[in-house]
């Protein structure tokens, strides 16, 4: 089958072996699989993975049980073993012997099949476009915050980031705090924020003066979490949604002097973004830049990086 491939190098493949599902999985044929940061991050060191790229998707599933043969899904991207500590008390994203697709001891998606635990999978309501379907995964995210802060009307949040995550936080946390404000370095970026109403600021003319209640950091950059300790006010809350390879050094001193909670976020209910999606709650469909084969992958990657391109998106009914 067609994959990408990386090896310490970012490789196509038309030969890559078809998954084989262990006990419980289905395989799962990619219609549509969506570039993300971390993939970006991956290709620079990122948790030395090696294997086939991409978590973010929509599929049908190929073989499995009879219930879920011809079904549209989604899956989330923690394979978890069901039985160590934290699988038991309910954190099982926290699974201690998880593999993570495309990212960490499993192949991803960016391949024209996937092996993925029944368990993974959600359904895709009909309404629901191929595009508007591989931003569940991100959305998903955008949505833990809701779990891990309480938001309220009235606070001052700011979101630091205008690449797809953080549009997809400033999406949601909006809904509840219509003050919020999106910071980035990119105006073609922050006007699709605008396009749905939210309030934006260019980071040159955004002024830090610790008074934000939360801070969302989904910069992907050491500096967006040096901002976000400038911007948060005394015991406020900052919540991190960067990962990356590398970096400056920040200085977290004002953490312990301003008492600052710090949160740490990562993947999300599945089940809240497919159903904010179904409801028209969330507008995602301006985020698309551009879509493109599998075979240029290597290109679309080099595109994701670019800092006027917000979301690529591989189409993998091309070529096959």
């Amino acid at each position: 089958m067609r994959a990408v491939e990386f090896t310490g190098d970012v490789v196509f493949r038309d030969d890559y072996a078809d998954p084989r599902p262990a006990r419980g999985e289905v395989v799962v044929e990619v219609i549509r699989a969506g570039v993300c940061r971390t993939d970006l991050e991956i290709v620079r060191g990122y948790m030395n993975f090696r294997g086939v790229l991409g978590h973010e998707f929509v599929g049908r599933v190929a073989a499995g049980p009879a219930r879920w043969r011809g079904k549209r899904v989604v899956a989330e991207i923690n394979c978890v073993c069901g039985r160590c500590g934290m699988c038991r008390s309910g954190l099982r994203n926290h699974c201690r012997e998880r593999t993570v697709l495309g990212i960490h001891g499993r192949d991803g998606v960016f391949a024209d099949k996937v092996a993925v635990p029944i368990g993974n999978l959600h359904e895709v309501p009909d309404g629901l476009s191929d595009d508007e379907a591989v931003m569940v995964e991100p959305l998903a995210a955008a949505f833990q915050l809701v779990r891990q802060v309480r938001f309220e009307r009235g606070q001052k949040v700011v979101v630091l980031g205008d690449g797809t995550l953080g549009q997809l936080i400033a999406r949601v946390v909006h809904r509840i705090c219509p003050s919020l404000v999106l910071v980035g370095k990119h105006s073609e970026k922050l006007e699709l924020a605008e396009k749905v109403h939210i309030q934006t600021a260019e980071v040159g003319d955004f002024v830090p003066r610790q008074d934000a209640d939360v801070v969302v950091d989904a910069t992907g950059a050491a500096s967006g979490l040096a901002l976000a300790c400038r911007a948060v006010r005394p015991r406020g809350t900052i919540v991190l949604k960067s990962t990356y390879a590398g970096g400056e050094p920040v200085d977290l001193s004002s953490l312990v002097i301003n008492e600052v909670t710090l949160i740490g976020s990562r993947c999300g209910p599945f089940a809240d973004a497919l159903n904010a999606l179904a409801r028209h709650e969330v507008d995602v469909t301006n985020l698309v830049s551009r879509h493109m084969s599998v075979e240029n992958a290597i290109e679309a990657l080099e595109l994701a990086a670019r800092s006027d391109v917000v979301k690529v998106i591989l189409d993998m009914a091309c070529g096959r």
